[in-house]
């Protein structure tokens, strides 16, 4: 069984996850945003042991804390390869979008590749790495079918989609990822990257 803890950190009110194992308190950092104290804070109040970080996209607001929590838990970095330009711009893009000089490193690797991977596992439950593009390339949506859960990044929220005006965006494959998604079980709960929970039963019906 893997429960989750929801943080909403930075200006921009990003949803932060700690998706664990009950069993072994094993846990994945999904979308580390600016705040790695809050978010290291949480995982020892909680004592839970990362394994790795997750981005389910490459922009800035997902992404800031980081490479303070591989720092301080020793964890790869799982991302798309088709979003590594978004990380290794991430001080300029963020400084960019907030307004005024944000100093963070930019991020120069990834450990795994979601472009080339289906599946991970937490504990014995299988996770599952669908590729939605259309917000940026490498846009993923993390799926765990044994708990209809669906964490969705900026792909999908609460009545609403990511942007497609970006020059690396695509409408049209944002649709076909759309379409990817309307096909999951009505029941999943979509936990998306900034807002509230929603399913996809109301997203779709």
């Amino acid at each position: 069984m893997l429960k989750y803890e929801t943080l909403v950190l930075g200006e921009l009110a990003t949803n932060t996850y700690l998706l664990c194992s009950q069993d072994s308190r094993n846990c994945f950092i999904i979308d580390p945003a600016d705040d790695s104290t809050a978010i290291s804070d949480q995982i020892l109040a909680l004592k839970l042991n990362p394994k790795a970080i997750i981005l389910t996209h490459g922009h800035f607001d997902h992404a800031m804390a980081t490479l303070d929590l591989q720092l301080i838990f020793k964890i790869p970095l799982y991302c798309s390869s088709l979003d590594l330009f978004l990380l290794q711009r991430l001080s300029q893009t963020a400084t960019h979008w907030l307004g005024r000089e944000i100093n963070i490193p930019n991020i120069k690797k990834i450990d795994k590749d979601l472009n080339k991977t289906r599946i991970l596992k937490l504990g014995n439950i299988d996770i599952h790495l669908l590729k939605t593009p259309g917000h940026t390339p490498g846009g993923s949506c993390i799926y765990i079918p044994s708990q209809n859960l669906l964490f969705s990044g900026d792909t999908l929220f609460k009545q609403a989609i990511g942007r497609t005006d970006f020059s690396y965006a695509s409408e049209s494959d944002m649709n076909k990822s759309l379409k990817k998604l309307s096909m999951l079980p009505s029941k999943t709960i979509i936990l998306s990257g900034h807002g509230p929970p929603t399913t996809i039963k109301n997203e779709f019906s």
